[in-house]
């Protein structure tokens, strides 16, 4: 399905090993299944410093929130997916800046930076607070349809 970059030297730190090495398979499949997205069926594999994700899955949603979920690990500098997700559309993402804040982002993506609650309930339960992003970070930036 695709191939997405994310800051390898950005993100949430999970299992043991240096922030330089890219975490085990089993790790980030735990750390995908703490978020309770409806990833059971995703395999997750790491070749290198690569995370590629396989399986089924019953949305779009929960495809963007998986890739988002394993690339913003620390170690990780990209995203294979091979995921099946019906009606599958390119997703549209947005890696956070110095001085981003949701408000710029929304600006950015829909003209309007009061649609920035629509990005920040796109990417729960990853994000806590609309002012927690940092640089580096990979949003997904949803239709407002």
């Amino acid at each position: 399905m695709g191939i997405w970059d994310f800051v390898k030297s950005a993100g949430r730190k999970i299992g043991i090993g240096s922030e330089e090495e890219a975490p085990a398979a089993e790790d980030l499949k735990a750390e995908l299944d703490s978020h309770k997205l409806g990833t059971d069926d995703v395999k997750v594999e790491v070749v290198g410093d690569k995370a590629v994700i396989t399986g089924n899955v019953a949305d779009q949603s929960i495809l963007e929130k998986a890739i988002i979920a394993v690339g913003n690990t620390l170690g990780i500098s990209k995203v294979e997916s091979n995921i099946e997700v019906p009606d599958a559309k390119e997703p549209v993402f947005h890696t956070v800046k110095k001085g981003d804040t949701l408000w710029a982002i929304a600006s950015k993506h829909y003209g309007n930076g009061s649609k920035y609650n629509k990005i920040f309930e796109a990417n729960k339960p990853m994000l806590s607070h609309p002012d927690k992003i940092y640089p580096g970070q990979v949003l997904r930036i949803p239709d407002l349809g």
